[in-house]
């Protein structure tokens, strides 16, 4: 690459760099500035983080919030991990044909939009008296097409000799799964958990839809809540914005390598 190239690329680089960074500091800094300097556009921290919190704090329940989003997160994270990781192992390990057209039905499935679903749904959890419940978020998501496929091409990885030997040992199926399958594969389940964890915490439709009770309400409706009204408090905004960011950039920060590593199917 010659030296007018590379100049070109780093200058891509930074300004990529700049555009991806950019509203996150913007971000930053209208929570700690006031409505008005944010309306202004103020692109200085200022020192109104606590006036912010104090008014955030007394318009909406803010622990709460927190409290039942990662709930709902983490029991989805959890739930999903253990279906779809199953789904795809035996996918691949328990391999014939009527298992490959069933897959391919699958896959056809991520191509219905949610909102297409949306109301049968519903009417279901109505049913079997869910809503307002962790149930009925958790229950549409605990097996996605995207998840068993991202396991099964893990699966394709995985040594058939470790199984043979296993079975060879008297190790159930059961125990081959959970004592040499899950080890191997912790950086398919780091990615797992990171787009499971980031996509529950980031729902908002659905949630709307089957929480009804202000004791449900997740970070997601609560930042929709401070845009409600005749006026909004843009710093207040701006924070909770920012609190609503932080658990899941914070996630994915701690498991980056796991997520590279486990989406271009690598095994450890």
């Amino acid at each position: 690459m010659t030296k007018g190239k590379k100049i070109l690329a780093h200058a891509v680089l930074i300004l990529a760099s700049f555009l991806s960074v950019f509203p996150l500091y913007y971000m930053l800094c209208g929570a700690t500035n006031t409505s008005i300097d944010v309306v202004r556009g103020k692109l200085i921290p200022g020192t109104y983080l606590v006036e912010n919190f104090k008014s955030l704090v007394a318009n909406q329940n803010l622990g709460l919030a927190m409290a039942n989003s990662f709930r709902n997160a983490i029991l989805m994270t959890l739930i999903t991990l253990l279906v779809c990781s199953i789904a795809g192992y035996g996918f691949e390990i328990y391999h014939d044909k009527a298992k490959d057209a069933l897959m391919s039905v699958l896959l056809l499935a991520m191509m219905l939009p949610f909102v297409a679903i949306m109301i049968p749904l519903f009417k279901m959890m109505s049913h079997w008296g869910l809503v307002n419940s962790w149930a009925a978020f958790v229950l549409p998501s605990i097996s996605t097409p995207f998840m068993i496929m991202l396991f099964r091409q893990a699966s394709r990885s995985f040594p058939n000799d470790i199984i043979e030997a296993a079975r060879l040992d008297g190790l159930s199926e059961i125990g081959i799964f959970f004592r040499m399958f899950v080890p191997i594969m912790r950086s398919t389940y780091g990615a797992a958990m990171t787009v499971t964890f980031m996509n529950a915490w980031n729902s908002y439709l659905w949630p709307k839809v089957v929480f009804q009770s202000n004791a449900s309400i997740t970070m997601p409706m609560l930042v929709a809540n401070l845009k409600s009204g005749y006026s909004v408090d843009y710093g207040m905004l701006m924070l909770g914005v920012l609190i609503c960011t932080l658990p899941t950039a914070i996630i994915f920060l701690c498991l980056q390598k796991s997520f590279a590593n486990g989406i271009t199917g690598a095994v450890k």
